[in-house]
């Protein structure tokens, strides 16, 4: 099995399976293809005069397995609108199944009610794929695990963290601990520190509104320490900074962040970028323009993990291996 290592998977000649792609990712979508020695099925995705996404499936899907790649990133709203569009169009030209790969899942971080009135929109985007008429979904490290249970279809929540952690080892450090940024992140933070036979540091701190965050204490001890900031999520990038500059207040000796989605919003690439993180390790679930892409910053590929889930889901065979 192949988790990530970029090894080249030459399947069989798949008649009856098609990998399609919407405009959120398509550099993922063709990695992804070539790791299954296919090419991408021909599709148009484009716009009526008046704004209306239009979409075109340019051969038969008639009977075939179908996985649609569409990232729900920015712009959420569009890249979600046009992913429900292309599934509609995929099962109404007779697909025999259509399995949604969204390698980030957007709105998950709406997944309960905090407050009163408080939509939980996690559920309705998944009311809204099951409806459209998604047999499937495949995503990348789902910021809340409750997510799953939204669906009433399988799903197939795969984890980056052996990637990250695999280019972590390889980077060769040495006295490290791994730290979650807060308390809804230790059992991602503690997988990390496991892989890496580290310690487990955890930053307490509350968040007054969302993007905002105050550091409250760090439990666990970083003094002269490689600490190993781990996280789903950089959005604007102010969270993972305050971490950083509150574990080399209390005495860390290089901070690194090591972090699944690169959102990069507003100005999270000078925040990032005049930080004083060592390295930021991120993956391409999202695409990463370079005039957004701070300085430090390494991207690894998770197109082997989501190729050799799709091949395994294909050929029906398990994909908990996958999490290991």
């Amino acid at each position: 099995m192949s988790e990530a290592g970029g090894i080249h998977m030459m399947l069989p000649s798949y008649k009856k399976m098609k990998v399609f792609t919407g405009r959120a990712h398509p550099a993922l979508a063709e990695a992804i293809a070539a790791h299954l020695g296919v090419g991408l099925a021909a599709m148009k995705v484009d716009r009526f005069r008046d704004g209306e996404i239009r979409v075109a499936i340019e051969e038969s899907v008639r009977g075939t397995d179908v996985f649609v790649v569409q990232p729900t990133c920015p712009p959420v709203n569009e890249n979600l609108m046009e992913l429900l569009i292309i599934i509609d169009a995929m099962r109404r030209a007779s697909a025999k199944t259509v399995t949604a790969v969204i390698p980030y899942y957007g709105y998950a971080r709406q997944d309960r009610k905090t407050k009163a009135r408080d939509p939980i929109t996690a559920k309705l985007v998944a009311n809204l794929l099951v409806t459209a008429g998604c047999d499937r979904m495949v995503t990348v490290d789902l910021h809340a695990g409750q997510v799953q249970g939204f669906f009433d279809i399988p799903v197939d929540p795969l984890l980056a963290m052996p990637i990250l952690a695999r280019y972590i080892q390889d980077a060769g450090l040495t006295d490290c601990v791994v730290a979650s940024p807060d308390i809804g992140g230790v059992a991602r933070a503690r997988a990390m520190a496991g892989k890496l036979h580290a310690g487990l540091v955890v930053i307490d701190k509350r968040r007054p509104e969302p993007n905002v965050s105050e550091v409250m204490h760090i439990i666990g001890d970083v003094d002269g320490r490689t600490v190993i900031l781990v996280d789903d999520i950089i959005d604007t990038g102010g969270t993972i900074v305050q971490a950083a500059d509150a574990l080399y207040d209390a005495g860390a000796r290089e901070v690194y962040a090591a972090c699944t989605h690169a959102l990069l919003s507003g100005p999270a690439r000078d925040i990032l970028t005049e930080s004083r993180i060592k390295k930021i390790i991120v993956t391409d679930t999202i695409p990463i323009d370079q005039s957004r892409r701070p300085e430090r910053m390494e991207v690894l590929s998770v197109a082997p993990l989501l190729a050799e889930a799709i091949r395994r889901i294909y050929e029906e065979l398990s994909v908990s291996i996958l999490f290991d």
